[in-house]
């Protein structure tokens, strides 16, 4: 049976989630198959290869499903756009081989968490950036993130309601950019958290993109996350910042996943090399 391989962006404001669920909830799951079950006449369960929680976004989300049908990668891509829901689409689609599965062969992933560090709100990138009015200090931020990279325990950076076996995962990249918006003088600019892992826990992004804002804001010394990682306890981390300005960038497959740590390596020296194992889960940030 043919197994389609799907990359998909979404705007994950108007869904509960990626996962279907109980009851009447729209999730962005449950659209993708349905649509397919509208164009094809044939019910299958989608396959992702992470569970963004609500309101996350991803530009490069990936599922497969394996399907009976007589259309071609392109024009089932073609097909499902045609029918899916504002908010979700279809990028590419391609045949691959039966025992793909999107969730179990990942090897990487990477997110990305939008700041906007300014003196006034920003409305034409509110539903994109969580908005921190206190001067932050990227330069520490980025000092701090480096201490994460590696294999750790992250116990301290997963939320409650999580039934993983380990929490043990591994970061190949933890990165700080910061880019000044000079409109006037009080205006500061954008800040980017990048974050690129074999797996992550439940929240880990965003309470990771919590902790760091507290070491820009002072509340918390950069040197400091050893400690916290160390506690193996989500009180010794930081707040769990908003979900809208978190969005999943790539999803990294095999060579895909090499070829991804080669290029990084010159903007994050001293990276862990260990490469991503299999029985790391994937969830969503």
């Amino acid at each position: 049976m043919p197994n389609f391989r799907l990359t998909l962006e979404y705007d994950g404001a108007g869904f509960s989630g990626w996962q279907v669920q109980a009851g009447a909830v729209r999730t962005l799951q449950g659209e993708l198959e349905a649509a397919v079950l509208r164009v094809t006449g044939v019910r299958t369960r989608a396959h992702g290869a992470g569970r963004t929680d609500a309101g996350v976004h991803a530009e490069g989300q990936v599922a497969n499903l394996k399907l009976e049908t007589a259309l071609a990668a392109p024009a089932l891509q073609r097909a499902l756009n045609a029918v899916l829901p504002e908010g979700l689409a279809v990028v590419t689609a391609e045949v691959v081989e039966e025992g793909f599965h999107a969730r179990y062969h990942a090897r990487a992933k990477l997110y990305r968490y939008r700041i906007w560090n300014g003196t006034c709100p920003s409305p034409l990138r509110a539903a994109r950036v969580w908005w921190v009015k206190p001067r932050l200090d990227a330069a520490a931020m980025a000092s701090a993130g480096a201490l994460l990279l590696g294999r750790h325990d992250f116990a301290s950076f997963q939320d409650v309601g999580s039934d993983v076996e380990s929490t043990i995962r591994t970061l190949a990249r933890c990165d700080v950019l910061s880019t000044p918006v000079a409109l006037e003088s009080s205006a500061r600019g954008e800040i980017e958290i990048q974050v690129e892992g074999s797996g992550f826990l439940r929240h880990m992004v965003r309470i990771l993109a919590g902790t760091l804002v507290e070491v820009g804001t002072g509340r918390r010394e950069p040197g400091s996350l050893p400690a916290v990682l160390a506690a193996r306890d989500r009180r010794a981390a930081g707040p769990t910042a908003p979900p809208h300005a978190l969005t999943l960038v790539r999803v990294s497959y095999s060579s895909e996943a090499r070829a991804s740590e080669a290029r990084s390596e010159p903007q994050a020296s001293g990276v862990h090399s260990d490469r991503p194992q299999a029985s790391e889960a994937h969830q969503g940030g």
